[in-house]
């Protein structure tokens, strides 16, 4: 299977190719902070990448994640409620790895180490919009869509 995902930045989409054909183009929610490679930085880390882990098969819809692990929670508004400053990680995580080192593989400037996932988040979050904490935010249903999708491995390169 030839299958990439490809992430702009600057459109705040992800797309699904496979042999140079767009299979999907979904809106996304990158990082508030803008793009940066930097540990700590709250950017969303810029070059090729790779799937390194799935998270989540088989889980329900809208399943929290805490710590890559599901809590046993489903998301809610009254969870959401009674805890406002969660960042909520929702229904699959696609746990990423550069391939650069010195750019976003090694050091302070480490994808994998900097915890950074495609996931899901709340329905009511915008999405086109930068406003995560450094990852890649997607709907629910579309990143259950593009989890099922991909294999572990599947080449990410993500631009400005």
């Amino acid at each position: 299977m030839s299958r990439h995902i490809e992430i702009d930045i600057a459109k705040q989409r992800l797309r699904l190719y496979e042999a140079g054909r767009v299979l999907d183009d979904y809106p996304v929610s990158t990082a508030l902070a803008g793009a940066g490679e930097q540990q700590g930085s709250g950017c969303t880390p810029r070059g090729r990448h790779r799937v390194r882990v799935k998270i989540g098969a088989g889980c329900p819809a809208g399943s929290v994640f805490v710590g890559r692990r599901h809590s046993g929670e489903v998301y809610s508004p009254a969870l959401a409620a009674a805890a406002p400053e969660r960042d909520w990680i929702l229904s699959r995580i696609l746990w990423l790895t550069g391939l650069e080192p010195g750019r976003n593989r090694g050091g302070e400037r480490d994808t994998l180490r900097r915890f950074i996932y495609i996931h899901g988040t709340p329905d009511s979050e915008p999405m086109g919009v930068p406003r995560s904490h450094g990852c890649i935010r997607m709907r629910n249903a579309d990143v259950i869509d593009l989890f099922d999708r991909v294999p572990v491995g599947c080449p990410v390169d993500i631009h400005e």
